[in-house]
């Protein structure tokens, strides 16, 4: 193992300098909102608040799938927060999610508007709102569930863990990045498995647990995270790519990805989503203009 310098951790930690890395501006040890700014409120009862992270992804993901299906109460207005540029920590948005993290949604459909935070939350709550990608039967039901909270529990190893340490820490250390690599490539396995006898991790029907699962080991498995493909062998996942694969190609995945997007092509960038026709006129190979410096 490579010479590291020894670390003696003081008898109470605190907080006197930023930790170093890509988000070091951003991170603090406490919550709550630093500026005054309400959210901004469009024409749908269904507003979100995101940016197209992994953890965005999924609820565009199902909210494409649920107007592809015909729930015309799915529109939705989709408002980019800016990361990068603290937004996340403004009073409306604080008010939204106390977390202070993307994604955030509220639901102005009814009297009083009902705030729903954390991915797995919102994508919980659609399901029941609108009675789709998840399964009534109790057995069945308990299978989508259970990978939804495998998700929830596991994709901080490979974020947080591997993902902060192999491509955003502001140095390379080899214990933490083999120690997480271990543990996604575990994880990798889990899938690989569950998948070699079943279509989807539910089992034959697309479900939320997909929609949890795939824009973080999906797109691991594609290449698209961290740039850790060919260090992680991802391609030696044989199930996982085959589910991935076909993910991707859905119509509803494809515009989920879209949405709050301020990286990669332009035509791929739909920075605010406000109504269907947006895919087609409001990408930024369309109206034009810099991204914002979002992830």
């Amino acid at each position: 193992m490579a010479d590291t310098e020894e670390y003696t951790p003081p008898k109470v930690w605190t907080w006197d300098e930023a930790s170093g890395g890509r988000f070091a501006n951003i991170n603090r040890p406490i919550s709550g909102a630093t500026k005054e700014k309400d959210l901004p409120v469009g024409k749908h009862p269904l507003q979100l608040y995101s940016l197209a992270t992994p953890n965005g992804v999924k609820v565009t993901m199902m909210l494409e799938e649920l107007l592809e299906k015909g729930h015309e109460g799915a529109e939705y207005d989709a408002w980019l927060v800016n990361i990068q540029e603290g937004d996340q920590f403004t009073s409306g948005f604080v008010g939204a999610n106390p977390n202070s993290k993307i994604p955030a949604m509220m639901d102005h459909s009814g009297d009083t508007p009902i705030r729903i935070f954390e991915s797995a939350s919102i994508l919980f709550y659609l399901a029941e709102k609108f009675g789709e990608f998840l399964p009534t039967e109790t057995a069945a039901r308990t299978e989508v569930m259970n990978w939804v909270f495998w998700q929830m529990g596991s994709a901080p190893y490979l974020g947080g863990g591997f993902g902060h340490f192999y491509a955003y820490a502001p140095t390379k250390q080899e214990y933490p990045i083999n120690r997480f690599a271990m543990e996604v490539k575990r994880q990798m396995d889990v899938l690989d498995k569950r998948l070699a006898d079943n279509r989807f991790l539910g089992g034959d029907d697309y479900t939320i647990a997909d929609m949890a699962v795939f824009p973080w080991y999906g797109a691991l498995a594609k290449g698209l995270l961290y740039s850790a493909g060919e260090f992680l062998q991802v391609d030696s996942y044989e199930h996982v790519q085959r589910w991935s694969a076909e993910i991707y190609e859905r119509p509803a995945s494809q515009r989920g990805r879209m949405v709050n997007r301020p990286f990669g092509e332009p035509s791929s960038q739909l920075l605010e989503r406000h109504d269907a026709s947006d895919f087609e006129l409001r990408t930024q190979d369309k109206i034009g203009g810099e991204s914002p410096e979002a992830v």
